[in-house]
C-alpha cells in the first residue's frame, strides 16, 4: 500500500464539509450554479473592508527592502506587538508582543499549539457539536480527541466536562462562537470551567490548559458579546485568524497568544515558535502580517475604523434563513454568532433526509460530521439569492419528510 493505513481511514473518512463542497460542483456542472443552492463550505462571501485593500495596496507600494524576507519564527515584531495591544483591549489581559506567535491561520496556531503541549497518548476534550478537523490536528500530535456532550441548547455542560477530565487530560478546547451551533459561551461558564480544571489539574498533579479556537469572535450578533477566555483562565491560550473578521481564508494569517499568567508560559511560546518552524509553516505569510500590523494601528489610531466586515450582513442573512425555516416548521436554536444554523432533522433517518434535499439541490452538512447526529449544518456566508432561492425547497423537503416518517 502506498499510503499509511492511517492516512488511508482518514482519507475514507475526511470531513463531510469537503465531500458535500465537492457535490455541489458536480452538481453545479450538471445543472448550472443558479439551480444548485450549496450551504457546505463556510467560505465567507462578504468582500474584506475597503480599509484592508487600501492598506495592503500601501504596504506593497512602500516596497520595504524586507517585505518578502524569511524572520523570526514567532512573526515580525511589528505583529506581534500590534496584535498583542488589541488583544490588552479586547480582552482586558496584559498580553505582550513576547506571548504572541503569528501562524498560518487557526488550523496553524492549533497545530503548534498541540505539538507544543501534547505527550502521545493525551487527551483533548471538546464540546459535541464541534469542528470535524479537531480530531485530525489532535491525532497529527499524538494526542486523542474526547468528546463531551453539550447540554440542549448546546451551552458547555460543565459537570459532564468536569467528569470526563482525567489523568490524560492536557487540553480543554473550545470554539466560541461555535462552528457549527453559532453558540457564545458565557463568562460565567469559561470561569467555572476554569475551576473545574483547576480541581481536576490539582488531583492529577497536572496543568489542563484551556484552548480558545475563536476566528469567529467578531461575528456577534444583537449586540452580543464573546466572553474572554484569557481573562477568566489562567492556564489558557488563545488561538484565532482573520479568516472570518477579514474574509480572508485564503490568505491563511492568524495567531496562537499565550496567557502571561499561564503555568511555563515562556516555555509555550518558546515550543510554539519551533513547531512553526519544524512543521513547516516557517513563519506566517510575511506580506499579511505587515499588513495585520498597519491596520491594527491605524485602528488604534481612529476607533471608528471598520477594521472587520459588515457583521450586519451576515445578521440580515441569518434572519431571512432563520424566518423562513421557522415558517416551514424546522426546530433549531438562534445562532448568536459565526455563520450557521443548526436546526434539527424532523425524522429519525437522517439520510433520507439529507437525500430529499439532495433532490431538491439544497447541500448542507449532516450533524455527524460535528459528532452530532439528528442535525444538519447550514453556512449562510452565499448570496441573498442563495437563501431566498432555497426557501420553497426547504418548504418542500419538510413536508415529503413527515409524509414519509407516517408511512
Amino acid at each position: 500500500m502506498a499510503i499509511s493505513a492511517k492516512m488511508k481511514n482518514f482519507v475514507a473518512n475526511g470531513s463531510m464539509i469537503r465531500k458535500m463542497f465537492e457535490e455541489g460542483a458536480r452538481l453545479k456542472a450538471l445543472y448550472g450554479a443558479e439551480k444548485v443552492f450549496d450551504f457546505s463550505l463556510g467560505n465567507p462571501n462578504v468582500p474584506p473592508p475597503d480599509v484592508f485593500k487600501t492598506t495592503l495596496k500601501a504596504v506593497v507600494e512602500a516596497d520595504e527592502p524586507d517585505l518578502h524576507s524569511y524572520m523570526p519564527n514567532a512573526g515580525l515584531p511589528a505583529a506581534r506587538a500590534a496584535i498583542a495591544a488589541r488583544l490588552r483591549a479586547e480582552q482586558n489581559v496584559d498580553v505582550q508582543a513576547e506571548n504572541v506567535v503569528v501562524s498560518c491561520g487557526a488550523a496553524g496556531a492549533l497545530n503548534i499549539v498541540f505539538k507544543a503541549l501534547l505527550e502521545p497518548g493525551d487527551e483533548v476534550l471538546v464540546s459535541a457539536p464541534y469542528f470535524v478537523e479537531y480530531r485530525f490536528i489532535a491525532d497529527n500530535h499524538g494526542g486523542v480527541l474526547k468528546v463531551v456532550p453539550t447540554k440542549a441548547d448546546f451551552s458547555l455542560d460543565l459537570l459532564a466536562l468536569e467528569a470526563a477530565m482525567g489523568p490524560k487530560t492536557k487540553i480543554v478546547l473550545i470554539n466560541t462562537p461555535n462552528n457549527p451551533t453559532g453558540k457564545i459561551y458565557s463568562a460565567e461558564s469559561l470561569k467555572a470551567l476554569a475551576a473545574a480544571m483547576k480541581r481536576r489539574g490539582r488531583e492529577y498533579d497536572r496543568s489542563i490548559y484551556l484552548v480558545s479556537d475563536e476566528p469567529y469572535r467578531k461575528l456577534a450578533y444583537d449586540g452580543a458579546e464573546v466572553a474572554s477566555p484569557l481573562a477568566n483562565c489562567d492556564d489558557s491560550i488563545v488561538v484565532t485568524s482573520y479568516s472570518k473578521e477579514l474574509s480572508l481564508p485564503g490568505e491563511r494569517i492568524g495567531f496562537a497568544a499565550v496567557n502571561p499568567a499561564a503555568e511555563d508560559a515562556k516555555d509555550i511560546v518558546a515550543a510554539l515558535s519551533l513547531a512553526n518552524r519544524i512543521l513547516g509553516f516557517v513563519n506566517a505569510p510575511s506580506l499579511m502580517q505587515k499588513v495585520i500590523a498597519r491596520l491594527i494601528d491605524q485602528e488604534g489610531q481612529d476607533r471608528g475604523l471598520p477594521a472587520c466586515v459588515d457583521v450586519s450582513i451576515y445578521q440580515r442573512k441569518r434572519d431571512i434563513l432563520a424566518h423562513g425555516l421557522r415558517a416551514a416548521g424546522y426546530e433549531f436554536f438562534m445562532p448568536e454568532g459565526a455563520f450557521y444554523l443548526f436546526p434539527k432533522i424532523p425524522v429519525p433517518e437522517d439520510e433520507k433526509f439529507l437525500d430529499l434535499l439532495k433532490e431538491e439541490n439544497i447541500l448542507v452538512v449532516p450533524g455527524s460530521g460535528f459528532g452530532a447526529p439528528g442535525y444538519f449544518r447550514i453556512a449562510y456566508c452565499v448570496d441573498d439569492a442563495t437563501i431566498l432561492g432555497a426557501l420553497p425547497g426547504f418548504t418542500r423537503v419538510i413536508e415529503k419528510a413527515k409524509t414519509l416518517s407516517k408511512a
